[in-house]
């Protein structure tokens, strides 16, 4: 076969995957191919280690997080695997290092005080936004998953909430220039579809607020229509503001939730289970970190052990 530029390559492989993978996976790819891939290696018909090392620390000293880098060195790689399959460009082997991080990246997680501040102000001024806030600081759901909560979800009788879809604004590579598009899809892995058990006080504003709804209507709008999820994460920036909040992500919420489990003693399988997580490491990686009297209480059991 022809040999190709990468530019060419890439827009093969992409059709390609598109046969294969969601259309959110696949909108991530065909971002990462337009904004970053193509404007580096467009022309080139060989793509080298050094060629490639050069971009990553290009790209790191941009301010990108290596997280971000490494995804778009996956996607290079399968494009590179792809033309290598198709015989449309030479094989390359790539060993690429990353700068050693000297710090490590802290997760946002509320202090006890503000999340109890925070979730006594929504218990006296429930409303359906509210209510979106309220349910990700006790069953640590994603943005895109309160997003795309019904009033059905809501299983009021047995406590549970069924976490079955997530809502996304997606890129259209083919749409025009800047053109998305608001998709309900399922949520991020398989393990996200997931039931949570949520406590009676949270049941007992679902119950309030739901009377007399379409148990079809998005709980977010109380509409056929969802909240899009930059909309809703502005709207928790000017609630936080007015409530006199520290300004975090809205993600601190979901960490603040597993922080607290974590703390109350719960165990990391189950708390990892909660969250959606495929893989009990990401929980342990991100909220399992001793603090100075738990290292102190280690030490002094192990002695004990010893006398």
């Amino acid at each position: 076969m022809k040999r190709k530029t990468f530019e060419e390559i890439a827009v093969l492989w992409l059709a390609d995957k598109k046969n294969y993978v969601k259309t959110s996976t696949y909108a991530a790819y065909a971002l990462i191919v337009e904004n970053h891939i193509i404007p580096t290696f467009s022309s080139h018909y060989k793509i080298t280690e050094s060629m490639v090392q050069e971009f990553v620390l290009d790209k790191i000293d941009s301010g990108m997080t290596q997280k971000s880098v490494k995804d778009i060195l996956v996607v290079i790689r399968m494009i590179i695997r792809y033309g290598v399959r198709n015989g449309m460009m030479d094989a390359t082997d790539m060993n690429i290092r990353f700068p050693t991080q000297s710090v490590r990246k802290e997760v946002a997680v509320l202090n006890r005080a503000d999340q109890k501040r925070i979730m006594n102000y929504l218990k006296e001024n429930m409303s359906c936004m509210n209510l979106g806030v309220y349910i990700s600081l006790c069953a640590g759901l994603r943005i895109g998953e309160i997003c795309g909560l019904k009033w059905m979800d809501i299983d009021t009788d047995n406590g549970l909430i069924s976490v079955s879809k997530t809502v996304q604004r997606i890129y259209l590579r083919n749409g025009g220039a800047g053109r998305t598009e608001l998709r309900i899809g399922p949520p991020k892995t398989l393990s996200s579809v997931r039931k949570v058990p949520v406590p009676e006080d949270l049941l007992c504003m679902v119950r309030t607020l739901s009377k007399d709804s379409d148990r079809e209507s998005y709980i977010l709008t109380n509409s056929p229509h969802p909240s899009e999820p930059r909309t809703y994460r502005n709207y928790y920036y000017r609630l936080m503001n007015h409530i006199g909040m520290p300004r975090t992500t809205f993600h601190a919420l979901r960490h603040s939730f597993a922080t607290r489990c974590i703390e109350s003693g719960c165990d990391c399988k189950t708390v990892s289970v909660l969250l959606g997580h495929s893989n009990i490491s990401t929980t342990l990686n991100l909220y399992v970190h001793p603090g100075l009297e738990q290292k102190r209480n280690c030490i002094e059991q192990m002695m004990h052990s010893l006398l």
